[in-house]
């Protein structure tokens, strides 16, 4: 790739590189002078933040950078204003190394041992002492005629590889004309005339990435993508707004990736609520900015939606819209179907990482027709320590769940979770009715699992629970002060406390300098969780009939 070093060469609002680091992207702010520096410079709002100033130098305004620290002037020679499709893709499919490879090699980054082709076509390594060993790698003739007849080629990754045009017409389709898959990611492209022309040229184009271009706002001269059925466009700056107007473009999209835009509304252009996309079944909102969840209620009447991915975002409450509300929302809208239930084919919600904390929350789930696979990882009503409920409640009380943080729930896991659960309820009862209805599936799952209500025993000491009230729990030492140690299995009432645990497992292990940390370990659990409430029970905090606790130590 070949720097451009005359200041006609770009433009505001332009999307240049720097020469000597095709990832280091950004958008041209200024062109002329700068006072107390000779000659032309490029004022640059760079895309990662990392720059030296505001677009203001010495108390005079050039531009306004994103941030006070994502602006810098450059030379015109230190700047890349891009190269055609095709030109990338010779590069990378035809073994002409780019800058970065060049950059790396500047860098020393041989210590490394990384391969090397020589001009004679000789694959070699170094070793530690600088010497060449030369290889064979097996297949590489084979694999690399195969990409050198780039027309065969049916997937290609040209990303941060500086593409800022289509090329001359017709170009790319007598080149590549058979490609299916395309990475575009982290390119110059700005300009969605551009992203037109490249696909009008591939015919069998049917999922295109584009992520980390800045896209225009304004959609022009983008033809109807009769073959996309996959489009990524994470954080390349769209909003809801121009979505709509791409709806009608995107006739066969199946999964549409919207990750990082700050979408923040659901902005329908003559209804509140969202239509068309009639084959869309996977909708990516990850990374944005949704707190009201009535925005999302929009899209409940997309009929073929089955994946809805909404982590990262700030929701704190969620529910299951009934037809008032649906009512409400629409309002005289003559187009929507009463007959559409909301999100009728959602099999999969992801909702990891917002910040929801009630149980109505969870339970509003169940309402979903055919909601199976939830994510409610790092939210604080799914992280016992911030006072949320443990997995094994979340399993109880999410009767159709089949995946839930990424991990099966089995029909082992599944019984014992609603046992537990219903034994934890009994224990907090006491014949309060108000508690009974902060457990919706409780009554439901006491009669199916055809647990009884433990009857007091009186013996010389007074009224006793009954044996059924030991739970068998396997103590397992993980602390480096301990050193290796079999397990132990101990009977314990339900009603031990944590802190009561703590002292009998300084007793078990014969700690003496240090307080034991106490942490559960629960099946489809990734990571075990801390039990720090000295006060809470063993029911409190989940632990059942063969559960495990990791006894480590306080660092």
């Amino acid at each position: 790739m070949q720097s451009s070093s005359d200041s006609r060469t770009f433009k505001l609002d332009q999307r240049v590189h720097s020469t000597n680091d095709p990832r280091r992207v950004g958008t041209v702010k200024y062109i002329g002078p700068v006072e107390g520096y000779p000659g032309t410079w490029v004022g640059v709002d760079w895309d990662n933040g990392e720059a030296k100033h505001d677009g203001s130098l010495n108390g005079i305004r050039y531009f306004e950078a994103r941030s006070q620290l994502s602006g810098s002037f450059v030379r015109t020679q230190n700047l890349n204003a891009g190269i055609s499709f095709i030109e990338a893709f010779y590069i990378r499919y035809r073994d002409q190394p780019t800058q970065e490879d060049e950059a790396k090699n500047e860098n020393g980054l041989r210590s490394l041992n990384y391969y090397h082709l020589q001009e004679e076509d000789e694959m070699y390594v170094l070793s530690a002492s600088n010497r060449r060993v030369s290889v064979q790698l097996v297949g590489k003739e084979k694999v690399q005629d195969k990409l050198s007849r780039l027309e065969e080629l049916t997937g290609a990754s040209l990303s941060y590889l500086g593409v800022s045009n289509p090329g001359s017409p017709n170009e790319i389709s007598n080149i590549v004309p058979n490609l299916k898959e395309l990475d575009l990611t982290g390119n110059l492209l700005s300009e969605w005339k551009d992203v037109g022309t490249i696909c009008e040229q591939l015919p069998c184009l049917v999922a295109l990435n584009l992520s980390n271009n800045s896209m225009s706002h304004e959609i022009v001269g983008l033809p109807q993508l009769k073959r996309i059925h996959i489009l990524v466009l994470n954080n390349t700056g769209i909003n809801w707004t121009q979505i709509e107007v791409l709806k009608d473009l995107l006739p066969v999209i199946e999964e549409l990736h919207l990750m990082g835009n700050g979408i923040n509304a659901i902005q329908t252009a003559s209804s509140s609520i969202v239509h068309g996309f009639d084959s869309l079944r996977l909708l990516n909102l990850e990374e944005n900015c949704i707190v009201e969840w009535n925005e999302i209620l929009k899209l409940s009447q997309l009929r073929s939606l089955e994946e809805l991915h909404l982590n990262k975002n700030n929701l704190n409450h969620i529910f299951y819209p009934d037809h008032d509300t649906i009512n409400k929302m629409v309002g005289g809208d003559e187009s929507h179907d009463q007959s559409c239930i909301p999100f009728q084919n959602l099999r999969c919600l992801l909702l990891g990482g917002n910040d929801i904390e009630d149980l109505a929350s969870v339970d509003s789930l169940n309402s979903f027709p055919k909601l199976i696979d939830i994510r409610l990882s790092d939210n604080p009503i799914a992280d016992p320590g911030r006072g949320g409920i443990p997995r094994f409640v979340l399993v109880a009380r999410l009767a159709r769940v089949e995946i839930l943080n990424g991990s099966e729930v089995s029909t082992r896991e599944r019984k014992e979770s609603e046992i537990r659960y219903v034994r934890l309820v009994m224990s907090k009862l006491h014949g309060n009715p108000y508690e009974i209805k902060q457990h919706p599936r409780f009554v439901e799952l006491k009669n199916f699992l055809g647990i009884e209500d433990e009857r007091p025993s009186v013996g010389t000491t007074g009224p006793q629970k009954m044996a059924s009230g030991l739970l068998s729990v396997t103590l397992k030492s993980v602390a480096a002060s301990i050193g290796e140690k079999p397990p132990l299995t101990k009977k314990l009432p339900a009603a031990t406390t944590i802190g009561k645990l703590k002292i009998l497992c300084e007793t078990f292990f014969k700690l003496r300098s240090t307080r034991p940390k106490l942490f559960l370990q629960e099946e489809g659990s990734p990571l075990p969780i801390l039990l720090d409430d000295e006060m809470a029970t063993l029911m409190d905090v989940g632990i059942g009939n063969d559960s495990t606790v990791l006894v480590d130590e306080e660092s």
